[in-house]
């Protein structure tokens, strides 16, 4: 049975401003995190208010693992360099391991793990949503301890990969027995819980985890009985016929169930949330892949076709329904910095982002939204996903992330301030901060990656970067480059012999130039990848060069401006006006090239990233001589936009445009 490590980060370590970035938030936030607290809800069961506490643990393990392992590769210097960056790894791999050791010995014979009393779980609330993260834990932890424990490099006196693997069969064994089919608890799963059931109902992602790493059969059928509630009960989730009728995401109440229109904010009927909707078309393209695997090695000895037909379309309706609700969400509700959903809600948000909604860009859609483009990616190979993951990472991300990384912002408005994340559960984190880190972890893992004679790079952050073909070969590149602050990067090749190099030539540049050892090769295209195939040689250069104009967007007559994948931002910081000021009538059409209005400047301090002059059309009554004439204005990046946290600093994206007699 194939056993994807879900606990690997890939073999890449950043440089750089990215590098500083990442470097921090581990420090500052997963190392610092303290795991007592995190972990000591299990050990009390006191919950009554059917709140969340247990998604924090499995949510830091999700991160704490696999950054544990990125630091140790550079510490050890196997590949991913090595250097002081690396120091606190000893101490986080203690905090996993008593985390861990905590979490096996709150576990109570039946399996339970969660700290809801007995006759309050597996009902409504959060209970079955806290063994989801529960079990995603477990097995980060069991893919991670699986590896070290084989290389003898296992964390001294931490519990054995096995028992980790053991407690996630029980808790697993646990829920089947109290919702699956005949459960104990007289109720389906998918009726379980908030939102349609679709909080409950994304368990289905770990759980298809346990069966890849066991190959038990029941556990594959527990996913599939997940599936059907989230697909067939009129009143439920209903995931894939709304999806391929072509219902957007933000239009799919009223189809068989009865919606709450009372703007609460859990519901428990609505089938509107970003989070959790995600969440579940991820666990569906799991079980999909999972399972036409396990059909495919049962039907060996068929013929291509035969075994396609006992395949079914059942499984591509799945595939199909995740990504048509994918591009969905991409067209109708994802705004310019790569951010969606407001009170965590689809909202038809792309025809809307010039306006001020309640709770933007929540910080756990953020992320969920780059996991799912991480793994459509995966499934389609089309660049696309990964212009996708640049855009949200670059902007809605890196803006909700404080500059030292040891918080992230529960929520990260267009127009407005930074500010901290709730105190949830009585408890002194959020969801947001805990599911933070998460985020840093897809891009990292799409950044460079193999398949067969193919090496292909999908960021141009500066890095060394690994990735190893399907002979055993491991292929290096140094990578130089200040993208997209600046619209070069530089290769450079530390691996001999035959292979293909892939770079996506991102769809946010207007052109591009691809050049190797000074010669220009012809092909590249923006939005597609493009294929150098050749016998390297070490010390070889490749060079792209991207063209990445000022765009101007219009929304609801309101303008902002993007430059390649980062949207930009005038800040109170600047001092250079009023930054509600409009621009003069039809001053800006979508998609116009801003490029000879804009010019790079050098930032003024060292907590802004990118900066830019502009010369605008901006101010009233342009009647008068002085006001007809441009005014000058400063930009920054998102996401340096409002960083310092402090209320008093403030930025926006969105700017009015003036309306004349005949406009709407």
């Amino acid at each position: 049975m194939k056993n994807d490590s879900i606990s690997t980060v890939g073999n890449v370590s950043l440089k750089g401003a990215l590098g500083v970035r990442l470097d921090a938030m581990i420090a500052n936030h997963v190392a610092a995190t303290d795991v007592d607290y995190i972990t000591a809800p299990f050990m009390e069961k006191t919950e009554t208010r059917r709140w969340w506490q247990t998604e924090f643990w499995g949510k830091w393990m999700h991160s704490a693992v696999p950054y544990m392992e990125y630091m140790g590769n550079r510490e050890r210097g196997t590949g991913n360099g090595s250097g002081k960056r690396g120091t606190g790894n000893g101490a986080l791999a203690a905090s996993v391991a008593r985390g861990v050791e905590r979490m096996l010995s709150s576990q109570e014979p039946c399996g339970y793990i969660g700290n809801y009393p007995d006759e309050l779980r597996c009902g409504e609330g959060w209970d079955v949503w806290g063994m989801k993260y529960t079990m995603m834990g477990l097995m980060h932890y069991y893919d991670y301890s699986t590896r070290q424990e084989s290389a003898g490099t296992a964390i001294p006196g931490a519990p054995s990969a096995a028992a980790a693997l053991d407690a996630c069969r029980r808790l697993c064994d646990y829920l089947i027995a109290e919702l699956g089919p005949n459960g104990r608890r007289g109720i389906a799963l998918w009726q379980t819980g908030n939102w349609c059931g679709m909080a409950s109902s994304s368990v289905l992602e770990p759980v298809v985890w346990l069966f890849r790493r066991t190959g038990e059969a029941k556990y594959l059928d527990f996913a599939s009985y997940i599936v059907e509630g989230l697909t067939v009960p009129e009143e439920g989730p209903r995931l894939v016929d709304l999806a391929l009728n072509g219902i957007s995401v933000a239009d799919r109440n009223g189809y068989g169930n009865k919606a709450e229109s009372d703007n609460a904010y859990v519901m428990k009927h609505n089938r509107w949330k970003a989070y959790e909707m995600m969440s579940c078309y991820q666990g569906m393209i799991e079980y999909a892949e999972a399972k036409k695997e396990q059909l495919k090695n049962e039907n060996e000895g068929l013929s291509q076709v035969a075994c396609r037909m006992s395949q079914g379309k059942g499984l591509d309706d799945l595939l199909n329904a995740a990504i048509m609700t994918a591009e969905d969400i991409a067209k109708e509700e994802v705004n310019l910095a790569g951010g969606c959903a407001t009170s965590e809600a689809w909202f038809h948000g792309a025809s809307k982002q010039h306006i001020q909604y309640t709770r933007l860009q929540e910080t756990c859609v953020t992320t969920t939204w780059m996991r799912l483009c991480e793994k459509l990616l995966d499934i389609t190979g089309n660049p696309i996903w990964a212009d996708r993951l640049e855009q949200t990472f670059y902007n809605a991300y890196l803006g909700a992330m404080k500059s030292d990384g040891a918080e992230f912002a529960g929520y990260t408005p267009l127009n407005g301030s930074r500010w901290h994340g709730q105190h949830h559960c009585f408890m002194h984190t959020d969801c947001c901060t805990a599911n933070g880190p998460r985020g840093f972890l897809a891009f990292l893992r799409k950044f460079f990656i193999a398949d067969g004679d193919t090496a292909t790079l999908n960021f141009y952050a500066s890095a060394l970067a690994h990735a190893e073909l399907a002979d055993g070969r491991t292929v290096a590149f140094d990578i130089y480059s200040l993208y997209p602050r600046a619209n070069k990067a530089r290769l450079v090749c530390h691996t001999e012999g035959d292979f293909t190099l892939r770079l996506r030539i991102p769809s946010t540049c207007t052109a591009a130039t691809v050049t190797l050892n000074g010669t220009a090769i012809d092909g590249a295209r923006p939005g597609e990848y493009f294929a150098i195939k050749r016998t390297w040689a070490l010390g070889d250069i490749v060079e792209a060069e991207f063209t990445m104009p000022v765009i101007a967007h219009v929304v609801g007559n309101h303008a902002a401006f993007t430059r390649g994948p980062v949207l930009l931002a005038r800040d109170s910081r600047f001092a250079d006006g009023d930054l509600s000021e409009p621009f003069h009538p039809r001053s800006f059409t979508e998609g116009q090239n801003c490029d000879e209005l804009f010019s790079s400047i050098r930032p003024p301090s060292d907590d802004i990233w990118m900066c830019f002059t502009a010369t605008l059309p901006l101010g009233s009554h342009d009647a008068n001589p002085d006001g007809a004439l441009p005014s000058s204005a400063t930009f920054c990046d998102y996401a340096s936009a409002g960083n310092t946290w402090r209320r008093t600093d403030y930025y926006r994206t969105f700017f009015p445009i003036e309306l004349g007699p005949t406009d709407k």
